[in-house]
């Protein structure tokens, strides 16, 4: 198997192992892995990662559900809001210069992380 096949499996592999454990991985691991390790440009790393996010998220629903551990009313309300936002997100995404789109980006995840090991 060729070197990137490869790299761009054990991306998929880290994302989606990631994601069934914390219902996260594609922005978190998919963005950086393909800025920095695939060379690919900030704008279409942000706009990939979005498509191997949904068979992840697909998958992990489905065993989530399967196990009773969704409250449908909170998922549903948020998703709502989730659908306004991605959609704005996604027309303002070329909008933003990608020195401010990184450190938007870092900020979040350090933001998330800090959060989470303080709690």
């Amino acid at each position: 198997m060729n070197n990137n096949k490869f790299k761009l499996m054990a991306i998929g592999a880290a994302a989606g192992l990631l994601n069934g454990l914390f219902g996260s991985g594609g922005g978190t691991i998919v963005v950086p892995a393909l800025v920095f390790i695939m060379k690919l440009k900030d704008y279409k790393a942000h706009a990939t990662a979005i498509p191997i996010i949904l068979p992840l998220s697909i998958i992990s629903v489905i065993i989530y559900l399967l196990n009773n551990k969704v409250p449908i009313k909170i998922a549903l309300m948020v998703m709502v809001g989730g659908l306004m936002g991605s959609y704005i997100g996604a027309k303002f995404l070329n909008k933003i210069p990608v020195k401010y789109l990184r450190k938007i980006f870092g900020s979040v995840i350090i933001y998330t992380a800090l959060r989470m090991i303080l709690r």
